[in-house]
């Protein structure tokens, strides 16, 4: 027998506290989590096992919304591009560990949403937001930390790693850009929402050069979480070098790559079939 769909449930009793067996069933739909372009390997790996028994406790807290959360989530976000503004190793842990509630409370969001019913245009805007900001103010972080506000290594600050920092932020917004726009570019078109085959490169060797950067997946690091864990080893390499080489160097590659992806992804998207 099929399982129920979502408008067959029964009303959610927001007074009792739902099993795991229960949430996971509605929360995590079947073939979710293995879904690569859908699901981040973080939350494969490990953040939807915390995310849902967090989000099993908060099924009955009606004073926390969905889009409550959403923009909690952004808040933590930009915080962590914040705290990479302390100096020294500590910084660096700060910044990781608020991404990892920043990966927590976008995986706790959706999930309450999907458990209460509570989805909307709203939340998917919100959610899109988030990302674009909290990305972009962790990658500017990293420019500021490696412009050496607090004159460790100098009377001046260095301003170009700052800028390094930003033209990485601006990076990281347009690859998603591309991304969200195909949408909107279809939508306004009157087509419908992009089939997941169309993102083959029409050209064989577009094709070929796209397999290959996803074998590597370079593209990966200017992501919150692939980019905290790479500043985090930057910080753990300066505290023992003693400066700010690696935090540095890692401004260089972030900028590079997301510069480099901005390029490629456009040239993907407009040599393929998704606008058409």
């Amino acid at each position: 027998m099929s399982k129920p769909s979502t408008a067959e449930r029964p009303p959610v009793d927001l007074t009792r506290r739902p099993s795991i067996e229960e949430l996971r069933a509605v929360i995590h739909p079947e073939g979710m989590l293995q879904r690569r372009s859908a699901e981040h390997w973080a939350g494969r790996l490990y953040m939807r096992r915390i995310s849902l028994r967090i989000t099993r406790v908060l099924s009955t807290v009606t004073a926390i919304t969905p889009n409550g959360l959403t923009y909690l989530m952004m808040l933590t976000g930009i915080l962590a591009g914040v705290a990479l503004l302390v100096p020294g190793l500590a910084g660096a842990v700060l910044g990781a560990l608020l991404i990892q509630v920043y990966l927590l409370l976008d995986c706790v969001d959706g999930e309450v949403a999907r458990w209460r019913r509570q989805t909307s245009l709203t939340g998917v805007y919100l959610d899109r937001v988030g990302h674009y900001m909290s990305e972009a103010a962790l990658l500017t972080g990293l420019g500021l930390r490696a412009a050496d506000l607090f004159h460790r290594e100098g009377a001046h600050a260095a301003w170009q790693w700052a800028f390094l920092g930003t033209l990485a932020a601006l990076g990281a917004i347009l690859i998603k850009s591309e991304t969200d726009l195909v949408d909107v570019a279809r939508a306004r078109s009157g087509m419908t929402a992009v089939e997941d085959s169309a993102s083959v490169p029409r050209s064989t060797a577009v094709a070929k050069a796209r397999r290959a950067a996803s074998l590597l997946k370079f593209h990966r690091l200017v992501g919150a979480v692939e980019a905290s864990l790479f500043i985090l080893a930057a910080g753990i390499a300066d505290a023992v070098r003693g400066d700010l080489f690696f935090t540095r160097l890692a401004v260089v590659v972030l900028a590079a790559i997301a510069v480099l992806q901005t390029v490629l992804h456009l040239l993907s998207i407009v040599l393929s079939s998704r606008l058409r």
